[in-house]
């Protein structure tokens, strides 16, 4: 007889097995693999969403980095490029692009006759408008950097219009050239028939890292040359002032400052100056450096100046989280051994916290690479097409940046600037990347395990 049996027994209560799941715990099981599924198709839409833009990106901007060219054999005859026949820069410099543009058109002409390519309806204006209105200048700064070919016929290789680009890139269609006042089915069968003859080529487009901007009649011809070098410039004031002014800013605060309602006030105002909108520090900068100051618009020291004060909370809010990362037995050892404090935060804590300030520094450095509206409001948006000068006098020069360029482009009607900014975000996302994975190496290669 059981225990159980016995009069006066308490009954034992029937306990679960751990090998079977009770209703509980297969309720909370089922949550989880919810969760867990939740969190995986939010991943797989971010993901997708990414490609779909990247890939859109990529369709529209690939084609920039390739241009069409047309070769042509150009005789530059001395009584229309120098009639004094000495060759003196001053007087051939009186000859505008206007006189070199029949000198294009003659040799497209010869060119034509020589192929025996005739086209019905084609005008001999028509054929040489296949070349791009830059054309004329290209050939005239050949001709005064080199002032010993007039007289002689020479190769050229110059660009073909936007719309003829367009075609072999397949933008333009022979049913969209009939309703385009800018380019004719007879234009495009020219163009065919110079395919043919080895006379035009599409090739890769160095011109669009070097070129300046072009007006909207000339989009071939656009290019990144001004707004890298502006961008470049900005850096480099970023760098130099944002770096030394928010690493010792971080250094006093967490290792000098007094904890008093003072230094709270000034760590609660960092953090939401981290947090505020980029344009706002545009205004400020207007406001103070260009109304106040007088510095001029458009000038790299002003975007460098802005992007400093909006990148500056990024730099002390890393770095004081490097500084913190470095235990505090450091500090104690070498307080221990003699060392000041000093000492101690130089010669010891701030080496050993370097690799996340410049991991910070260089992040800080990609987001204001990217930043678009500050720039816009101190006038950066203005059409420039000379190159600002050597530093120090370039800082002051009138020059462009990558996102301020790629806003113009898109606010252009023709159909070859929608290309040239998706190839110019190309070029920002290259750069982009370029300076997070040295962020991500650096960070990886000095980084110590505590």
């Amino acid at each position: 007889m059981s225990d159980a049996s016995l009069p006066g027994a308490v009954p034992v209560p029937k306990t679960s097995s751990l090998l079977v799941q009770d209703a509980r715990t297969a309720k909370r099981n089922a949550a989880e693999a919810r969760f867990k599924m939740y969190g995986l198709a939010a991943v797989i839409t971010g993901i997708l969403a990414l490609v779909l833009l990247l890939a859109s990106i990529l369709s529209n901007g690939l084609s920039a980095f390739q241009q069409t060219y047309v070769t042509l054999e150009i005789a530059l005859p001395e009584d229309k490029l120098d009639k004094s026949g000495t060759r003196d820069l001053e007087v051939m410099r009186k000859v505008s692009t206007f006189g070199y543009a029949p000198l294009i058109a003659t040799a497209m002409e010869a060119k034509l006759a020589e192929a025996g390519i005739e086209i019905e309806g084609l005008t001999a204006k028509d054929a040489g408008a296949i070349i791009s209105k830059d054309a004329p200048a290209q050939l005239r700064d050949f001709v005064l950097a080199n002032p010993q070919v007039v007289g002689t016929t020479q190769t050229f290789e110059l660009l073909a219009n936007g719309r003829i680009d367009g075609y072999l890139k397949g933008r333009v269609s022979m049913e969209s050239a009939s309703l385009d006042k800018n380019v004719s089915p007879a234009q495009l069968q020219l163009t065919d028939a110079l395919l043919e003859e080895g006379a035009l080529e599409k090739r890769f487009n160095w011109g669009f890292f070097t070129n300046p901007d072009a007006s909207g009649q000339r989009p071939e011809a656009a290019g990144l040359g001004v707004a890298i070098m502006g961008s470049l410039y900005m850096m480099m004031i970023v760098l130099c002032l944002a770096l030394p002014i928010g690493v010792a800013a971080s250094i006093y605060l967490e290792e000098f400052a007094p904890k008093n309602r003072l230094t709270d006030l000034i760590e609660v105002n960092i953090s939401n100056l981290a947090a505020v909108p980029s344009i706002v520090f545009g205004i400020l900068g207007l406001a103070i450096f260009i109304n106040f100051a007088g510095l001029p618009q458009s000038a790299p020291i002003v975007g460098g100046l802005v992007l400093t004060l909006m990148t500056l909370p990024t730099i002390i809010i890393s770095t004081r989280a490097s500084l913190k990362s470095v235990p505090p037995s450091i500090r104690d050892a070498a307080l221990g051994v003699g060392a000041s404090k000093m000492q101690a935060v130089f010669h010891h804590v701030l080496p050993l916290a370097a690799p996340g300030i410049l991991t910070g520094t260089i992040i800080g450095l990609a987001q204001a690479l990217g930043e678009t509206a500050p720039l816009l409001l101190i006038g950066m948006v203005a059409f420039v097409r000379e190159y600002p000068a050597a530093p120090p006098e370039g800082f002051f020069d009138p020059a462009s940046a990558l996102p301020v360029q790629i806003y113009n482009w898109t606010q252009r009607s023709d159909p070859a600037f929608v290309e040239r900014a998706s190839g110019a975000i190309i070029v920002l996302l290259v750069f982009l990347l370029i300076m997070n994975a040295v962020a991500i190496l650096l960070r990886r290669r000095f980084e110590r395990r505590w």
